[in-house]
């Protein structure tokens, strides 16, 4: 079934429709990720986008649901130059186009994905529209499209209720909880991953939906404090951003990833900004200012703190994205606090930066 992508300014790339024929409207992205699809598919942090994948064969591996990065798939649509329609892995238990189907994600492949990258790239990050049906006139279409906004995506996201997180095991099909720190995870748009890190490491991990107030974390007396990834713009979060707040004021140990790094950055005076295009990859380089050392990162954001918006007595720069010079990384003088814009728990992806977890699990041991 032919397909098309269409594009706020106009542009229109005509290509085969994949997974569902229904017509989605979101802000159009790329990603330069050469593996790991399905965490990007499941990652809570793409609500509201669809997802242009670079590398241009997408779907030789298949699906193993054990990957994903959260129940069900966050993006709104998916665009890829080629989707393999032959999954060759002994893990995979489905194709990516039926899984795309059965989700009801509308894609498009068999376009230019390189063209419409360096599009991206040169006009910035746009609102598209996937959809099979053929429009004699693009005015009514691309005045939807310019009024697309992406909102209230983390209250979309985040879990309902506060549970214990256990890993299901293959074997015995049963939740086990760790036995160590007690960690408070704010799920902000969380990836699995994250909690996996921690109860890797021993941390018995409690996850809070992200509205909850400061005062029933605290009140549980948790050993440390996590602030998860998530969607949107951080600015919009406001309730959220004041009882982070009041989680800063605590001399509780807290450790914040992507959206948790940018909204502790504004809980404490700084200002945030959209990126013209974002960083979504497996391959963006991250120095860190103390040792000068270089780490590749995993990354997914189209927002970033304004480190000089920042009081020097609050906050101080802790890593420097390479290639742009854009902040990735935040400790807090007088506190047991840091942050970072990028994602250590990425999997795949590089694992260079995995041992920010142990940092975070020997602040909460000095701390007792």
């Amino acid at each position: 079934m032919k397909a098309y992508l269409i594009l706020e300014d106009g542009t229109v790339f005509t290509g085969t429709s994949i997974g569902s024929p229904r017509e989605v409207i979101s802000e159009i992205v790329f990603n330069t990720s050469m593996t790991g699809y399905l965490e990007v598919l499941t990652d809570p942090s793409y609500a509201g986008q669809a997802v242009v994948m670079t590398y241009p064969l997408i779907g030789n591996y298949g699906i193993c649901n054990k990957d994903m990065e959260s129940a069900k798939p966050w993006v709104k649509g998916y665009i890829v130059r080629e989707l393999s329609r032959i999954s060759s892995n002994f893990r995979s238990e489905d194709t990516i186009q039926h899984f795309l189907l059965t989700s009801d994600i509308p894609g498009i492949c068999n376009i230019d994905t390189r063209a419409l990258t360096k599009l991206l790239r040169e006009k910035g990050t746009m609102n598209g529209m996937i959809t099979t049906k053929t429009y004699a006139d693009f005015s009514e279409p691309i005045s939807r499209i310019k009024n697309y906004r992406v909102s209230g995506a983390v209250m979309e996201t985040t879990v309902k209720e506060r549970y214990e997180f256990g890993n299901k095991l293959a074997a015995e099909e049963k939740n086990v909880p760790g036995t160590g720190k007690c960690v408070a995870l704010l799920d902000l748009g969380a990836k699995e991953n994250i909690a996996r890190s921690l109860k890797k490491r021993g941390c018995r991990v409690m996850v809070y939906p992200a509205g909850t107030k400061a005062e029933e974390i605290l009140a549980a007396k948790p050993d440390g404090i996590m602030l998860s990834n998530g969607p949107g713009d951080p600015a919009e979060n406001v309730e959220i951003i004041r009882e982070i707040r009041k989680l800063y004021d605590s001399d509780l140990p807290i450790f914040a990833i992507c959206l948790g790094h940018q909204l502790m950055a504004l809980a404490t005076g700084g200002t945030t900004y959209k990126l013209k295009y974002g960083h979504r990859g497996g391959n963006h380089p991250v120095k860190d200012l103390e040792t000068g050392r270089v780490y590749i990162t995993s990354q997914n954001h189209g927002y970033a703190v304004d480190a000089s918006s920042l009081d020097p007595a609050v906050a101080i720069p802790a890593f420097v994205n390479v290639n742009d010079g854009t902040n990735e990384g935040l400790r807090y003088p007088g506190k047991n606090i840091f942050t970072v814009q990028f994602h250590p728990e990425a999997c795949p992806g590089p694992l260079d930066s995995g041992y920010l977890f142990d940092r975070f699990l020997t602040m909460m041991e000095v701390k007792e």
